[in-house]
């Protein structure tokens, strides 16, 4: 899965968690609290983001994140792990 289909995941849940959020006025540099976001709708959007994609991450990890590209990144980056896993042991 490419970054560009992860941010669009995080993207549509953030939207569905936020009133009012508009696809354009998300600017990946900002914290989601920045774009409206309070803690549940945090949790909401981690939580609905890493379903869909179906991989799990720490919460050590993403007590890090502090802005909406650390959590796609991070997200791409374990996505990318368990494809690069499910190869090798399809192999």
């Amino acid at each position: 899965m490419t970054r560009d289909q992860i941010m669009a995941v995080v993207t549509k849940h953030l939207i569905e968690a936020v009133d009012g959020l508009t696809p354009d006025a998300i600017d990946p540099a900002r914290s989601m609290k920045e774009l409206g976001a309070n803690s549940l709708d945090i949790v909401e959007v981690v939580s609905s983001s890493m379903r869909e994609l179906k991989i799990k991450i720490p919460r050590s990890e993403l007590a890090k994140l502090t802005n909406l590209d650390g959590l796609v990144d991070l997200l791409h980056k374990v996505a990318g792990e368990k494809a690069a896993a499910s190869e090798n042991r399809a192999s």
